[in-house]
């Protein structure tokens, strides 16, 4: 197990790391879309109602083909009025309001921990579907606004918070922070998982191009660590959340697509709640 969950994570950052360098944006689109497609599809098999049957799949590929249409037109010289419409109407509208349910509906949920609800749920089922749609859509624009170093910064607060909070709450891990939801996790763990996601974000600050640095430019020293430490805490949440739904529906993983790692969700949960944050921190594109 543990040799295919290495060969997998090679893989995928191979994959990644090409998407990001190659000259074309496409690479990077059609690998984000992918994503979110995949992403909703194991979403809806949590929370929609098990005599749907392939409604999750094919709600998924309907999706991802209308992300396609979207991101075709964004990336044309000059794009369709519907479609900018359509960027104004997300950025002003959905991505805020699915910031603010991560931010206060989602984090209620797991302050709860009511994990013997029952899975399915049509407000969750929808809220899934936009909250797919906000990460897209603001990361192809933080992509298409700011570059891959950005992007790359961006996940890096993810996986410095992921990373320490785990070897943080192995070695002195005492407090359980989630019990009814994620028994394994920690407050210790969750407070080194922050700590060390606010570090990397002062750090990479000083690298011009970077989430840190952008940040700096638009805020103050002591809002950027505030932002730092919110944003480490929600991708926490977003960790949470899910293990929460997994929970109620009963199952391990959110899907076995990715072999040694489960579902795609599993591995860009933290990423839901944090990319909309990020977009709406840094400023909308005009």
């Amino acid at each position: 197990m543990l040799k295919q969950r290495i060969i997998t994570a090679i893989i995928l950052l191979v994959i990644l790391l090409g998407a990001l360098l190659a000259a074309s944006p496409w690479p990077l689109v059609l690998l984000l879309t992918l994503t979110a497609g995949c992403a909703l599809f194991e979403w809806l098999r949590l929370t929609w109602l098990k005599t749907s049957g392939a409604m999750p799949a094919i709600l998924g590929v309907l999706m991802g083909v209308a992300m396609l249409a979207v991101a075709y037109q964004w990336l044309a010289a000059t794009p369709a009025p519907w479609a900018l419409e359509l960027r104004s109407g997300l950025n002003y509208w959905v991505i805020p309001g699915v910031a603010i349910i991560w931010v206060a509906a989602a984090t209620a949920m797991v302050v709860r921990g009511q994990a013997q609800r029952k899975a399915h749920c049509v407000w969750l089922s929808l809220f899934g579907i936009f909250a797919v749609v906000a990460v897209w859509a603001s990361l192809v624009q933080l992509y298409l606004l700011h570059g891959a170093w950005y992007l790359v910064s961006l996940l890096a607060l993810i996986w410095f918070a992921d990373i320490a909070a785990y070897f943080v709450g192995r070695a002195i891990g005492r407090h359980k922070l989630a019990p009814k939801v994620s028994p394994g996790k920690t407050w210790e763990g969750a407070v080194g998982g922050v700590v060390a996601a606010t570090a990397w974000v002062l750090i990479s600050a000083y690298w011009p191009g970077s989430f840190g640095a952008t940040l700096a430019l638009r805020w103050p020293v002591g809002i950027v660590i505030l932002i730092a430490i919110g944003l480490a805490a929600i991708s926490i949440v977003g960790d949470l959340f899910e293990s929460l739904l997994k929970r109620r529906a009963g199952v391990k993983d959110s899907s076995q697509l990715l072999p040694g790692h489960g579902g795609v969700y599993d591995r860009i949960d933290a990423l839901l709640p944090v990319a909309p944050l990020a977009l709406l921190l840094t400023g909308l594109p005009i």
